[in-house]
């Protein structure tokens, strides 16, 4: 998929329906869409095309459990068109080609995972609007943060890598830890087939590493962040690193995710920051750099920077 072009007018007419829509109708699914649900789904596609010659394949994965179903309605209402048309203004990337994914807790939800097709323009809107937004999660301290690793690792192809070798970028977002390990039987419940044993989430995190760059988000209003930040940043960042990115302000979430793609490809973090105006260069500088002025490793397009 991803065949055409982000025509911003296009988004402008969503948007302005959009406003005038109330929040409990963004979402028209009441259970998982049958072209969302990993059952029925062999493989999601980023593929160069005459319009995208250059795909870059993006998926932004978002925890739709609890007081995190926020995010699902900020990337509906404004996340969307603010990444994608900053993509194309600031181009840090070429060509973004995005899947939106909506995920939950394999142990105590009933659609604990759904995907869009990689898209292009804004019938990704319309595919984001067939969400089912649970709002469930269970009490076990985590959410299923390794079920778009999995979908990634073992559902996509993507001509970036190859043709290019240059990995995709995945991000998920949410407020709790990561889960421990994902479960052989879950994989069975949510894509109909999968693994023989269960996985360790540092062992998928590996697998799913092999094709794209991975990083976490983590939600400072939430719930569960606000209880026990320490342990969520510690969980967080003994996996992934400095890929692990806090955030105070979830309707920056699209600027964040343009930014983390700027430095990504080798822009410097002030730089960076400085480009955009008011509290969000306030909020872009603090989630990068960790909440400190010290110089900080970041992941380049080399390797890690010093910034």
């Amino acid at each position: 998929m991803g065949t055409s072009r982000w025509d911003p007018e296009d988004w402008d007419v969503y948007a302005d329906r959009a406003k005038a829509t109330a929040s409990v109708d963004l979402f028209r699914g009441r259970s998982i869409h049958e072209d969302l649900d990993p059952k029925n789904i062999v493989v999601r596609e980023s593929c160069d095309s005459t319009a995208n010659p250059l795909s870059t394949p993006i998926i932004v994965a978002i925890d739709e459990t609890g007081s995190m179903g926020m995010l699902a309605e900020t990337l509906i209402r404004n996340g969307l068109g603010v990444l994608i048309e900053e993509i194309y203004a600031r181009k840090p990337v070429t060509d973004p080609h995005v899947m939106c994914m909506a995920f939950g807790d394999a142990w105590a939800d009933q659609a604990p995972l759904q995907a869009t097709q990689f898209e292009s323009d804004i019938r990704l809107a319309d595919q984001l609007s067939k969400f089912y937004i649970e709002g469930g999660g269970g009490g076990n301290n985590f959410e299923s943060y390794n079920l778009p690793w999995y979908f990634a690792a073992t559902r996509t192809k993507c001509d970036a890598f190859l043709k290019r070798n240059k990995k995709g970028y995945l991000f998920t977002v949410g407020d709790e830890p990561p889960a421990p390990k994902l479960q052989a039987n879950h994989v069975q419940k949510i894509f109909g087939n999968g693994l023989q044993r269960d996985i360790s989430s540092r062992d998928l995190l590996t697998m799913a590493s092999k094709t794209w760059n991975v990083f976490h988000i983590m939600i400072e209003e939430g719930n569960y962040y606000r209880t026990a930040p320490d342990k969520t940043r510690r969980a967080w960042r003994d996996l992934l690193g400095e890929g692990a990115i806090t955030l105070d302000d979830h309707t920056k979430l699209a600027e964040l995710i343009v930014s983390i793609l700027e430095v990504q490809e080798g822009s410097d973090l002030a730089t960076v920051a400085a480009s955009w105006t008011g509290s969000t260069a306030v909020t872009i500088r603090e989630s990068l750099s960790g909440g400190s002025s010290k110089p900080k490793k970041f992941f380049g397009k080399k390797g890690l920077l010093k910034l």
